[in-house]
């Protein structure tokens, strides 16, 4: 249901992005290079950051913003996908996009694409190719002293890639999007490494021995130096930079994006002090959130893969270990891929389970989440929706 507050002109507005999706994923950046030269090359007027990985990035970028802001740069921050307006996808200084402001980007940039689609249909730009534009034309605009770009999917041939950053991070490497990146870790690594640009520093995090082998020998072969999590933190948890973001693999993200500020050099206003204050500053919602809905407490989390179900059962296990208590987890899934290790995960901690299906196109239905729980699990199992679970939200 389309809140009552959208206006008619952003319904229509929104339509016409979303509608764009449905011409299919066409991996690539020839079509994105061409948008921004008609454009002027507004991805040139401001400093950039460059962060991929398999899980993690989206967190350290907001700790990369949080850490600017608090040395007191104007930032822009380029994250996907958005939980609830498509504006958060696109913020300066953590503030969205707003209706208005996509409508107009929107009226700017759909004769620039149906002019680049005239002679070749295939050249139109996709949803997140106009998403992408609008950041960096936002962000020039406002006035931006630097921005901090997450990829959307992959790195070599991600949209976002049009960029010269000052920095690259690669906060981790897992299986995801094995269809489009590859099978094995090595694979997945020759992929997101694509954003390592010559003679540019490059940030590793956490990654699999193999991935990182893969990431330091194209870094090497561009003249990049590297700055390794491990090196520098060790394996030991108690070593690794705090943030007010819960989990350890928040301090592992939290260790990536102060080095990241190293990495970004003499000419940057990033002091020990102004890293460790904005790593206590950052907002970066649906990441173990804790909430209270009516009086009970509420934790929301988008672990969407293998890797992040590792981190997910880490949680849960200290949850029930402090509480004392089994959760009732509400859970959805996009694959079955991600669902089986998800729910795998939930089910060995879970007092009852109750399903629901995402409004996508890649939803899992009911019958593939309920084959997906373990025969072993004892607990209730619920078919149910989002508006039966909170009516009135």
């Amino acid at each position: 249901m389309i809140p009552s507050t959208l206006s008619p002109e952003y319904i229509a507005v929104q339509d016409y992005l979303f509608s764009l999706k449905a011409r299919g994923l066409k991996f690539g950046i020839d079509r994105m290079r061409g948008l921004v030269e008609a454009l002027g090359h507004p991805e040139r007027a401001v400093p950039v950051v460059h962060i991929t990985g398999t899980n993690g990035k989206g967190s350290t970028a907001a700790m990369m913003d949080a850490i600017a802001r608090q040395a007191g740069y104007r930032v822009g921050l380029y994250t996907s996908p958005h939980l609830v307006r498509l504006g958060e996808r696109v913020q300066v200084d953590r503030t969205p996009l707003t209706d208005d402001e996509i409508v107009a980007f929107t009226r700017q940039l759909r004769p620039v694409a149906e002019a680049l689609a005239r002679t070749a249909p295939d050249d139109h730009p996709s949803f997140f190719e106009f998403m992408t534009a609008m950041a960096f034309l936002q962000f020039q605009r406002r006035g931006c002293q630097l921005s901090v770009i997450e990829v959307g999917l992959g790195g070599r041939l991600d949209a976002t890639n049009v960029v010269d950053p000052e920095v690259s991070a690669i906060t981790s490497i897992s299986l995801d999007h094995c269809e489009m990146l590859g099978h094995t870790p090595e694979q997945i690594a020759m992929e997101k490494s694509g954003i390592i640009k010559p003679g540019k520093p490059v940030v590793l995090g956490r990654l699999p021995p193999g991935a990182e082998r893969v990431a330091r020998a194209i870094a090497r072969e561009r003249g990049c130096q590297v700055y390794s999590v491990r090196e520098v933190f060790g394996e030991d948890i108690a070593c690794y930079p705090t943030t007010n973001l819960e989990g350890d693999y928040q301090r592992w993200n939290a260790a990536t994006a102060t080095l990241m500020a190293r990495a970004m050099g003499p000419g940057w206003a990033f002091s020990s002090e102004t890293v460790t204050a904005g790593l206590q500053k950052v907002s970066w919602p649906g990441r173990w959130q804790r909430v209270s809905l009516s009086g009970r407490p509420l934790i929301l989390d988008a672990s969407h893969n293998p890797e992040g179900a590792d981190v997910l059962r880490s949680n849960l296990e200290r949850l029930v270990g402090t509480t004392g208590k089994r959760p009732v987890v509400i859970t959805g899934a996009l694959g079955a891929a991600r669902a089986g290790a998800l729910l795998t995960t939930i089910a060995d901690f879970a007092k009852e389970i109750h399903l629901v299906v995402p409004h996508q196109a890649r939803a899992c239905s009911y019958e593939e989440l309920e084959a997906l729980i373990p025969r072993s699990y004892s607990g209730r199992v619920v078919r149910a929706t989002l508006e039966e679970l909170f009516p009135d939200r």
